[in-house]
């Protein structure tokens, strides 16, 4: 017999599992915008759930743009510009069709008008802490030569750290919201290629200026990384089969 202890535990790894599979379709276009999703009760026999687990999953979709309920009629499914396609498990869900959509390349544009200008402001503004919490990513990043997962996380906990040096207040909330993103865009590129040396070199360059406060050559080694995450997004896209099923996953 079931205690409630127990179908406490289940019902979160359930709902989420029901969310996904919805989610999926969505995405799949087994549901296009502007479709009606199937009623209740058709989505409880689809999925073998309650309709509080149903309700549950659709009130998540909604949360995060991809579908609207409709009083009396039903739940709809929103186009692809309501997404909120910065929270982590959009995204997660998006997965191999994170390429057909160019999601990293608009990420990629994000952090050209973006990165270049926050590394500057930080080669003023940074303190010796935040300098040596960059360096710290740093060290992970060139310690971890092999090891992709562990490489993309040092890296995007660099890049966010640099965001929250500028000092900028809106550039400082942007670290934490786009970092999913940036995780996801991140990976991409350091899975494409076997080798991160011009990475790590080019990273280096920019701690020793912000060391100098020399924002010219910060925004420049800001630059040069952003080209280098553009040419290997491109090898990512050439080697798509290979690497879309590496994507990091942020589900439990």
């Amino acid at each position: 017999m079931t205690t409630q202890a127990e179908s406490n535990v289940r019902r979160p790894r359930v709902q989420k599992n029901v969310t996904r599979a919805i989610a999926s379709d969505i995405c799949a276009e087994v549901f296009p915008a502007g479709a009606m999703l199937p009623t209740e009760n058709e989505l409880c026999l689809r999925h073998g759930v309650s309709r509080t687990v149903i309700r549950e999953s659709l009130k998540i979709l909604e949360s995060k743009g991809m579908v609207r309920g409709r009083s009396r009629i039903g739940t709809q499914v929103c186009p692809r510009e309501e997404w909120n396609i910065l929270d982590g498990q959009v995204l997660e869900w998006i997965g191999p069709r994170i390429f057909e959509l160019d999601l990293l390349g608009s990420v990629l544009e994000a952090r050209r008008a973006i990165e270049p200008f926050a590394a500057e402001c930080a080669a003023e503004r940074a303190t010796v802490q935040e300098v040596a919490e960059i360096e710290r990513a740093w060290q992970t990043m060139r310690d971890a030569e092999g090891d992709v997962a562990r490489f993309t996380e040092a890296d995007v906990a660099f890049h966010a750290a640099l965001l929250r040096a500028s000092h900028n207040r809106v550039f400082m909330q942007l670290a934490g919201i786009i970092q999913a993103a940036l995780q996801f865009s991140l990976h991409a590129s350091n899975a494409a290629v076997d080798a991160h040396g011009e990475a790590v070199a080019v990273h280096r360059e920019l701690i020793e200026a912000l060391r100098l406060r020399d924002g010219a050559t910060a925004r420049a080694c800001s630059r040069r990384m952003l080209d280098l995450a553009a040419r290997d997004l491109a090898v990512a896209e050439r080697k798509r089969p290979l690497t879309t099923t590496a994507l990091p996953s942020n589900e439990c």
